[in-house]
């Protein structure tokens, strides 16, 4: 199983169930050139949804949760994508600070003891309301593992690409430093050397 929408963008994906956060991320149109957006219609949503679901089960061991989109289900998906992408501003992971400004979402989600004896929280819900729970459940144990704060979006305004942060003091800023960091270093030299 692949991230699809995180591999258009030959990136590395998150760790765990946290990559199904990048990937929901990097459906949108990004880059340069911009590739489509993954949630346009119910269609391509849908298959987005497949995909992501299977690779999320793959990484995490668990059951492929059986997601089936409607129009408004869509809305509700692609509004969760828009708040995170807010929240996964530049220069800060998403969702490591308060964002008063994004809007809320909710899910519903169980804790459940499994036959190993590992507590895990098991999103719940049907269509659309059980995708925002999927991904708001990565989110909530990335940020307990002080992961989720290594998710972030290009620097570059152009691109925005959702990507994991590997560096070792956490400082990464762009998607990839050749494409979109050099370019915008040589901006800001050029305008240093005109204002002297």
């Amino acid at each position: 199983m692949t991230w699809s929408a995180t591999e258009r963008y030959r990136l590395e994906s998150a760790p765990g169930g946290l990559a199904l956060v990048q990937d929901l991320l990097n459906t949108v149109a990004a880059g340069g050139p911009a590739h489509r957006d993954l949630l346009a219609d119910v269609t391509d949503a849908q298959e987005w949804t497949n995909g992501a679901t299977a690779a999320w089960a793959a990484v995490t061991g668990l059951q492929t949760p059986h997601v089936t989109l409607d129009e408004a289900a869509l809305r509700v998906i692609r509004g969760l994508r828009d708040a995170l992408r807010e929240a996964a501003v530049p220069g800060a992971g998403p969702l490591a600070g308060d964002h008063p400004e994004i809007p809320e979402h909710s899910g519903e989600a169980a804790l459940r003891l499994g036959g190993d004896g590992v507590v895990r929280l098991e999103a719940r819900g049907h269509g659309g309301h059980q995708l925002v729970a999927l991904v708001l459940a990565e989110v909530y144990e990335g940020q307990q593992a002080d992961t989720a704060r290594r998710l972030k979006t290009c620097r570059n305004p152009e691109c925005r690409v959702a990507f994991y942060d590997r560096s070792r003091n956490n400082s990464g800023a762009w998607h990839d430093v050749k494409t979109c960091g050099n370019a915008a270093n040589l901006r800001a030299y050029r305008a240093r050397q005109r204002e002297r």
